[in-house]
């Protein structure tokens, strides 16, 4: 106990001695002690609010950035234990460790949500996931992917997380009159085995939900893109986790109006929803035009 007093108190100590001193420096940006414990304070208060307590296990699944220092002091503010690892594992070393910790709360960063939620079930003590960072990384192709979006209000999905498993499920579904035997879990993305086929990223914005599908029909070459765009380790590393493709899979790349048309058929055969292709009405190209300008930010 006398260790975790000393290190919640310290950075009181230091901040009130050196302020206005640089604490941290990160991509050309100085951050302040007075910066660090304000934000350390608002951690422990996230924390408390999500009914942290004393000897509670926190994990933190962070690279290095100002954020894994902020979590760091906020959990020892109140008394609960960090358990930092490698932002470089994959699904199951993370679910050991979860396990093995038997963590109440991860922080990580939004890039890796999908990645945990496909393990989320797995880790009983799991009440919460914090997400901060960047946000998550999708990377199409004209000649590779085919991306399917739909925008509705809410009465078509009770919740968000409904929209995951229906298109989900409709995605298992399409994919096998391709040939393809895929399947689907929770949240996350569809796969073939352990590889992934596509990502289903699910929006709420006002009264609508907007669903965005990539799919890969043939191999995403992503070489060339990482030369002009730099992308740090710890994203990389998930971005570039084991994929495949319906070519792959099966032998042959559908046309995109082939697999749009499956997709539709297989919507009204499994919902009675007959969708027609067209542009965007006020409602949809509203929705879509709102996830454009998040996606800048």
């Amino acid at each position: 106990m006398s260790e975790i007093k000393h290190l919640a108190h310290m950075l009181e100590t230091i901040t009130k001695a050196y302020k206005r001193k640089d604490a941290l420096y990160f991509e050309g940006k100085k951050i302040s002690y007075r910066e660090l414990n304000e934000h350390a304070n608002k951690s422990a208060n996230a924390l408390v609010s999500l009914g942290v307590k004393q000897g509670d296990r926190v994990a933190m699944m962070l690279p290095n950035i100002p954020e894994f220092v902020y979590c760091f002091f906020g959990i020892q503010k109140i008394g609960a234990v960090a358990v930092p690892f490698n932002s470089m594992y994959k699904g199951r070393e993370i679910t050991y460790i979860l396990n093995d910790c038997q963590a109440k709360v991860l922080i990580t960063l939004s890039n890796f949500a999908n990645l945990i939620n496909e393990i989320r079930d797995d880790v009983p003590t799991l009440e919460h996931v914090v997400l901060t960072g960047q946000r998550t990384l999708v990377f199409v192709s004209p000649d590779s992917t085919i991306n399917i979006q739909m925008v509705t209000d809410r009465s078509s999905f009770s919740s968000p997380e409904d929209a995951f498993r229906d298109v989900g499920n409709l995605l298992v579904d399409t994919l096998k009159r391709f040939g393809v035997d895929a399947w689907y879990r929770h949240r996350g993305g569809v796969r073939v085995g352990g590889k992934k086929i596509a990502n289903i990223l699910v929006s709420e914005i006002e009264n609508l939900i907007t669903v965005n599908v990539v799919l890969f029909l043939a191999p995403l070459e992503t070489k060339e893109l990482f030369k002009v765009v730099w992308v740090s380790p710890e994203i990389k590393d998930k971005v570039l986790e084991p994929s495949t493709s319906v070519l792959e899979e099966t032998g042959k790349r559908p046309e995109n109006h082939e697999f749009i048309d499956a997709f539709l058929s297989q919507l009204h055969e499994t919902y009675g929803i007959t969708a027609e292709k067209g542009t965007m009405k006020r409602d949809e190209l509203f929705g879509y035009e709102k996830v454009i300008s998040l996606a800048g930010k």
